[in-house]
C-alpha cells in the first residue's frame, strides 16, 4: 500500500504540502481540481500544474478524488451523453499525465450527509456526527444552513453554496430516479468510460454512499456487499472498482467490513480507513482511528486489506479537530497525521507476523 493524505489544493486547503511531507511514511497526496465544476473538462494543463506543484514538494500525485459526476449522468436525462463525453476527455487528460486512479461517487444531491460538523467529545475534540432524528426534523432546503456555520470558513466537498442553492431544483430532477434507475444510469456511464480507462489504465474507484441508507427519500445504491458485487458484475472490468471506505460502509452496522474487503479482491483500488463511535444504529460520530475509540476493529480491517494483496493508495479519513486547530471539518492536519502513523503501525505488525509464519 501507499500511504497518502487528501489535499484540496493550495487555494482551498488549510494544510500545506510541506506539512504533509513531514508526516512519517506519507509519500503521496490524493488531490483534485477543486474549482472545476462537475461536468466541465479537466484540462491537461491544469492537471499538469497540479502535479508539478505536488512533486516540487517531494510528494506524488497518487490519484484523484474526485472527478465529480454531473447530475445529468446520474439522472439519465437528455444531456448525459454531453457530460459523459466531457468526462472521457478529462480521463484522457489524466491518463496523459500518468495518473491512474480516480475516486468518484454516484450519490444523488448530497455527496455525504452529516448533521453536525463540530460535535464536542468528552476529550474536548470536535468531530463530524449524524443523527437520523435531526435529518427527519429538517426539510432538504434547510440542510446546508444547519451546518454552514461550522465549516470554519472553508468550502466543503459536496456542500458548495452554489450547489446547495439548487437543492429544491435537484430534488425535482431526481423525483423519478429509484434504485433500479440509478443502477442503470451507473451501468451506462461505466460502459461509456471503460474504453478510455482500459487505454490509459485508469482505475475507477466508486466511493460508497454515506450514510448507507436513503436520506430524504433519495436512492442509495453503493451501500453493502450485495449491491457492490452487483455493480462489479454488471460491468465486469478490472478498471471498474471501489474505494473501500470503512467509515461509509460502516455506517450500517450490519456490514461485515473485513468480509466485504475479502469479497472484493482485485477490485479495491483505493482505501479510506477511519473509525466510528455509535450511540444507536442511526446516531454516530467520527472517532479517532484507534480501535478502542470506536466500534470498528481496525486491526481486522487493515489485516483484510493486507491479505487480499492491496497495493494501492490508502489514506486516513476524517479526523477529529484537536489541539486548537481551525481547518475544514474532518480534514485538519493533526489527527489525520496520527491516523496515518497508526495505520502504518498496524500494517507493519501484520506484515512482520505474516512473514514470520
Amino acid at each position: 500500500m501507499e500511504m497518502t493524505l487528501r489535499w484540496y489544493g493550495s487555494k482551498f486547503d488549510t494544510v500545506t504540502l510541506e506539512q504533509i511531507r513531514q508526516i512519517p511514511g506519507v509519500t503521496g497526496v490524493i488531490s483534485t481540481l477543486y474549482d472545476v465544476p462537475a461536468g466541465e473538462v479537466w484540462t491537461q494543463e491544469a492537471i499538469h500544474a497540479l502535479k508539478e506543484e505536488i512533486e516540487a514538494a517531494g510528494l506524488r500525485l497518487s490519484g484523484i478524488e474526485s472527478v465529480n459526476v454531473h447530475d445529468s449522468i446520474k439522472i439519465g436525462d437528455a444531456d448525459r451523453d454531453k457530460y459523459i463525453d466531457n468526462y472521457i476527455v478529462s480521463l484522457e487528460n489524466l491518463g496523459k499525465e500518468d495518473i491512474h486512479m480516480v475516486c468518484y461517487n454516484f450519490m444523488p444531491v448530497f455527496d455525504w450527509t452529516r448533521t453536525e460538523l463540530a460535535r464536542v467529545r468528552p476529550d474536548g475534540s470536535t468531530v463530524l456526527a449524524y443523527t437520523q432524528e435531526a435529518v427527519d426534523a429538517l426539510v432538504p432546503e434547510e440542510m446546508f444552513n444547519s451546518i454552514a456555520g461550522d465549516m470554519n470558513g472553508t468550502v466543503m466537498p459536496g456542500w458548495e453554496p452554489e450547489r446547495m442553492a439548487r437543492v429544491k431544483e435537484l430534488f425535482a430532477a431526481y423525483k423519478d430516479v429509484d434504485d433500479e434507475k440509478l443502477f442503470a444510469n451507473l451501468k451506462y456511464f461505466l460502459e461509456c468510460i471503460m474504453p478510455v480507462c482500459n487505454k490509459y489504465d485508469i482505475k475507477m474507484a466508486i466511493h460508497p454512499d454515506d450514510p448507507a441508507w436513503p436520506v430524504f427519500g433519495l436512492p442509495r445504491i453503493i451501500i453493502n456487499k450485495e449491491n457492490i458485487l452487483r455493480m462489479m458484475k454488471m460491468v465486469d472490468d478490472p478498471h471498474n472498482g471501489v474505494t473501500f471506505c470503512s467509515g461509509s460502509y460502516g455506517t450500517n452496522l450490519e456490514n461485515d467490513l473485513p468480509d466485504m474487503i475479502r469479497s472484493l479482491k482485485g477490485r479495491i483500488h483505493f482505501a479510506h480507513v477511519r473509525n466510528l463511535k455509535f450511540h444507536s444504529p442511526t446516531n454516530f460520530e467520527e472517532a479517532c482511528h484507534i480501535s478502542a475509540d470506536g466500534n470498528f476493529d481496525m486491526y481486522e480491517i487493515v489485516k483484510a486489506l493486507y491479505e487480499i494483496g492491496f497495493d494501492g493508495p490508502i489514506r486516513p479519513d476524517h479526523g477529529r479537530m484537536i489541539w486548537g486547530e481551525v481547518a475544514m471539518p474532518g480534514y485538519g492536519l493533526y489527527d489525520r497525521a496520527l491516523g496515518a502513523t497508526y495505520i502504518q503501525g498496524l500494517w507493519e505488525a501484520i506484515d512482520k507476523n505474516a512473514k514470520r509464519g
